[in-house]
């Protein structure tokens, strides 16, 4: 990057969020000498935990509110992924030939890093992880950021050309991108935020981007056990590797691998094709994954308390997750902990599964719960169900319930923002109260 690039710039970052990638792009404009000015539609109480990681900054805020000036007098404008590009403020930026970019759009612009994308509906954070925690075993020069809370712009003054950069793109972030990565990997496809996409197939045309703008002398990991990632292949202009949890690779022992369930065996295998293509030695590989201990909210065990265990799956905000949580944990008693906001998904498949796998339900408010016993009671289940207003009531209430040999499970399967201020409030929230639990005897 070269110095002074944004020295004096006007730059309008809307949308500070508090997962802290928002922090990570105010940061690094300031660093630039640029004038930064945030705006978000979030209150200053409702931001505290992102505006303390800024104190001492001579950042300018506008919170609460948008102001159409600041939308006419910036010289960049730097949306947050969650911003949807209709938003009329970002047409009174566009008529007024500002242009608006994201952080993703901007490395991939200005950055000579060789990228590794990982997209999905499931499954990016975790796949993204282990593939660093492979590389990073062999080199230094290995960096992870993107959808995971680290804005990829906080790596553009410390990476150099070769250096590797490992992304977790969301649909979102992929919407805005007219470049694709080096090597991109797509997990899965399944319904999800169809709140935002007008169709399931505007969704899947968003995660498409991944691989649109690839050169022949690219690579695309696809899961070959899902259909709809399995015809990706047919539109790619890249080289073309698949991985399947019905083919282990030869000498890879999964013995000591320790996360459960399917999708984390279909996760690992997406990150070992890709050490694969980076020549990383199958020795090393193996060595790698017996290390890997998995990332937090992610179906993570937090306690174990007079033989229950508690288990934080706060990621899990759309239904085909917690079904496979429901699976991973099937051999036990499940008291499950679920509900929320809805963003536009079906939940008859869940409350299927519900009625298979979980002994008690613990529904937190929103319109996804009721859409959970809406189709619960036309199911005709018999599966008690128990109110929870806050997540410390739910906590209590769970754990007067399990005994030993039960699992106490979070998997919500919606999302969070009418009680929490996002899913990982949420999760934190969880293993807050379940330090302070008392399982009965």
């Amino acid at each position: 990057m070269k110095k002074n690039t944004f020295k004096g710039k006007k730059i309008l970052i809307m949308g500070l969020g508090l997962h802290g990638g928002g922090v990570g792009i105010a940061k690094f404009f300031y660093e630039q000498g640029a004038d930064v000015l945030v705006t978000d539609l979030k209150t200053e109480t409702q931001l505290k935990e992102s505006l303390d990681k800024l104190k001492g900054l001579k950042i300018k805020y506008t919170l609460g509110k948008h102001e159409e000036a600041d939308f006419k007098s910036a010289d960049i404008i730097i949306k947050n992924p969650d911003v949807p590009n209709t938003s009329p403020y970002l047409e009174i930026a566009r008529k007024n030939n500002i242009p608006v970019e994201t952080d993703v759009d901007l490395f991939f612009k200005m950055s000579g890093a060789f990228i590794i994308g990982i997209t999905g509906t499931k499954g990016k954070s975790t796949t993204a992880s282990i593939i660093y925690h492979i590389l990073k075993q062999k080199s230094k020069r290995v960096f992870l950021a993107g959808n995971i809370g680290i804005s990829p712009l906080e790596l553009l003054t410390k990476t150099r050309k070769g250096d590797i950069v490992i992304l977790e793109l969301s649909s979102f972030e992929l919407e805005s991108l007219f470049k694709s990565p080096n090597i991109a990997v797509v997990t899965n496809i399944l319904p999800d935020h169809l709140n935002r996409y007008a169709t399931m197939a505007d969704y899947v045309e968003a995660k498409k981007i991944i691989f649109k703008y690839q050169k022949k002398s690219d690579y695309l990991v696809l899961n070959a056990d899902d259909y709809i990632v399995r015809q990706f292949s047919k539109e790619a202009p890249s080289k073309i590797y698949f991985f399947s949890a019905k083919q282990i690779p030869k000498g890879i022992n999964l013995a000591d691998f320790k996360l459960n369930g399917k999708h984390n065996l279909s996760n690992l295998l997406a990150a070992v094709k890709v050490a694969e293509i980076l020549k990383v030695p199958t020795k090393r590989i193996e060595k790698s994954l017996k290390s890997f201990k998995g990332i937090a909210s992610r179906q993570e065990l937090v306690a174990i308390k007079k033989g229950v265990k508690y288990i934080n799956d706060t990621t899990a905000t759309m239904p085909d997750a917690v079904i496979r949580a429901l699976e991973t944990f099937k051999n036990n008693r499940i008291v499950l902990i679920a509900g929320g906001q809805n963003k536009g998904l079906q939940y008859k498949d869940l409350a299927k599964e519900i009625i298979k796998t979980v002994y008690k339900l613990v529904l937190l408010p929103g319109t996804a719960s009721q859409e959970i016993e809406k189709e619960l009671a036309e199911l005709k289940s018999s599966i008690p169900i128990i109110p929870a207003d806050s997540m410390e009531e739910a906590v209590r209430k769970s754990s007067q319930i399990a005994e030993k040999g039960d699992v106490v499970l979070l998997s919500p399967g919606a999302t969070s923002f009418n009680l929490f201020k996002n899913e990982f409030d949420r999760g934190n929230q969880f293993v807050e109260y379940v330090k302070k639990a008392k399982p009965a005897d």
